[in-house]
């Protein structure tokens, strides 16, 4: 659940140089530096918050002695009209910083809320529902944040953390034995080795190799079933492949081990997060 302070703080000024450019030419014709207000941060739809301590500091940023108050923890389910945080202070960086704060806030507990959703249908079952790295480019690490804050768990974060042999790894390596022989020969020990399969005769092939997990590529439950009764928990696998919160029980039933979606972070409708000027 950590976030690396200085990823946050580069994310943060990238976002508010592309919206403040050489200066908010609304609030600062309006409002004079001293003069001060305060505002109410309130979720005006239920869900699961994600990237509050973010969207204050965003604030923070531009004025340090903005007093900030979170009322609601990441990872918190709140209603509709709960109010998540207070600030007050200098009404210029209340003003300027606004969009950038609610637009993290927005699509992180987008991203917890549509998680919460996927791990609660497959509670009965031992499975666990896994993020992908179809994510939008720069911001990477807020989405896996927010699946964890979601309840969910990370699948790699990049191409170094963790080998995955693909489809056109194994086209152009010749078959799955041969790649994985070549990693087990030039990788640490220590590192797992994921292999994509899209056949029985794949997962097969990747067992026999030796892999630590076999993702199933778009199978349909019944060859899911099929996998886990061919594999005997000799090793991880992974469902993944266009999996819905319509289809994801059902998936959760074959007996996998994990189950990835890539709909977590790449098809989000952001909540319905504003600030609400209060004095």
């Amino acid at each position: 659940m950590y976030l690396n302070p200085h990823t946050v703080d580069s994310m943060i000024e990238i976002a508010l140089a592309e919206d403040l450019g050489s200066g908010d030419i609304t609030t600062d014709h309006i409002f004079s530096f001293e003069q001060t207000g305060a505002a109410r941060i309130v979720s005006r739809q239920p869900g699961i918050i994600a990237g509050l301590p973010l969207a204050t500091a965003v604030f923070q940023k531009l004025d340090p002695d903005l007093n900030c108050r979170q009322l609601i923890a990441d990872g918190e389910a709140v209603d509709a009209g709960t109010i998540l945080a207070e600030i007050s202070g200098r009404i210029r960086p209340m003003l300027s910083g606004e969009r950038t704060a609610l637009n993290f806030l927005q699509q992180l507990s987008a991203i917890a809320t549509k998680t919460a959703a996927f791990v609660n249908k497959v509670a009965p079952y031992k499975v666990k529902i896994i993020d992908t790295r179809k994510t939008i480019p720069g911001l990477r690490a807020l989405s896996k944040y927010a699946v964890r804050m979601g309840g969910g768990f990370n699948h790699r974060f990049g191409l170094y953390d963790a080998a995955m042999i693909k489809d056109n790894h194994i086209q152009a390596a010749g078959s799955i034995a041969t790649a994985v022989l070549m990693l087990k020969k030039n990788l640490p020990v220590t590192t797992q080795i994921e292999v994509e399969a899209e056949t029985l005769a794949e997962v097969k092939e990747a067992l026999e190799a030796g892999a630590d997990i076999i993702m199933l590529d778009n199978m349909d439950p019944d060859r899911i079933r099929e996998a886990v009764r061919l594999v005997e928990g000799k090793t991880l696998l992974e469902a993944s492949g266009g999996i819905t919160l319509a289809s994801v029980e059902e998936i959760a039933k074959t007996g996998v081990d994990l189950i990835s979606v890539g709909e977590l972070t790449h098809s989000i409708k952001a909540l319905d997060i504003s600030m609400d000027w209060s004095a």
